[in-house]
């Protein structure tokens, strides 16, 4: 049986199992509620269909920002290396 993968769902089968099982154990811990693993599941693909885009893109504007920061850096660095013309 071949599972469809769906856009938001960028994580392994392995990370899934791993994911689902703190899931449930958070819920035990924390709620002192029981869930099964599909349920587990249901709350895993609803936090990656609504937050994976987001911090993504949180992710690419900070990436952005520091090679900003690093070419106004290397700018300031190689007018200081000119040599003066007199």
């Amino acid at each position: 049986m071949s599972k469809i993968k769906k856009q938001w769902d960028i994580i392994s089968d392995e990370e899934r199992q791993s994911y689902v099982s703190k899931i449930i154990t958070f819920f035990a811990e924390e709620r002192d509620e029981e869930i099964g693993v599909i349920a587990a599941g249901e709350v895993l693909d609803f936090f990656l269909e609504n937050f994976t885009k987001p911090i993504y893109n949180k992710g690419i504007e900070e990436a952005k920002e520091m090679i900003k920061e690093k070419m106004d850096d290397l700018s300031v660095d190689l007018d200081t290396m000119k040599q003066k013309i007199d």
